[in-house]
Formats: structure tokens, C-alpha cells, sequence
């Protein structure tokens, strides 16, 4: 799949975002330009945060993620996302990711939402 839009987006966490930092309150903010995607997420535990991907030939993004939790502590990570169109047109990833230095690893999802205010 490819030639998704990810320009202005707006997602939040829809499967396994009951704990940890990244919660369903996390929203992410997309940007694109060309194959490169990037933006910045907050909420949840996470102060703040930005990630950078590449959007694949295949379509999916590969993705290089960091924040600083609200306890102060910086955590890093990477992330493979691939792209489902919903029905009604929004977009869902399905993400495998993992954190930097340790064996933490998972898979989670994020969808597009409309009209997120940030502030």
C-alpha cells in the first residue's frame, strides 16, 4: 500500500494503550513531505515527544520514536508501522515496536482521528 497522505494527521492509540507511558490520551501528530514522515506526541505519561520515519516501498514506515515521560526520564525507541485504511477513510497502523537498550519490544495500534485540538 502506498501513496498515503499522512500530512497534518492526527492519531491515538486504539490497542494496548492501557498502561505504561504511551496511553490513550497520547495524541500523535503527523507531517509529511515526500517519503518522509515526521511529528511530535504528547499525553498520557509522555511530556512530549517526536518521532522521524521513511515511508518503504511497501508503504509501511520505519521509524525512529523518543520522549520524556512526566517522571523525567528519556526514553528511545523504533517502530515498524503498517497501514490499513479503514472503511470510512481513515487511516490505522499497526505497530511492532521496541525500546532502545532493553527487551522491551510490543505491538499496538494508533488511528486517525478528526478535529484534535492541542494546547
Amino acid at each position: 500500500m502506498t501513496g498515503i497522505d499522512y500530512n497534518d494527521k492526527y492519531f491515538v492509540g486504539v490497542m494496548n494503550y492501557d498502561d505504561g507511558d504511551l496511553t490513550r490520551d497520547t495524541v500523535y501528530h503527523y507531517r509529511q513531505k515526500g517519503d518522509i514522515v515526521w511529528g511530535s506526541f504528547e499525553g498520557g505519561n509522555c511530556r512530549h515527544g517526536n518521532f522521524v520515519a521513511r515511508v518503504l516501498d511497501d508503504g509501511n514506515l520505519d521509524m525512529v520514536w523518543q520522549y520524556l515521560n512526566k517522571e523525567g526520564k528519556l526514553v528511545s525507541g523504533g517502530c515498524r508501522s503498517t497501514p490499513e485504511m479503514l472503511p470510512d477513510g481513515r487511516i490505522r497502523l499497526h505497530e511492532s515496536w521496541h525500546v532502545h537498550g532493553t527487551e522491551v519490544s510490543g505491538t499496538s495500534a494508533v488511528e486517525q482521528v478528526a478535529g484534535v485540538e492541542r494546547g
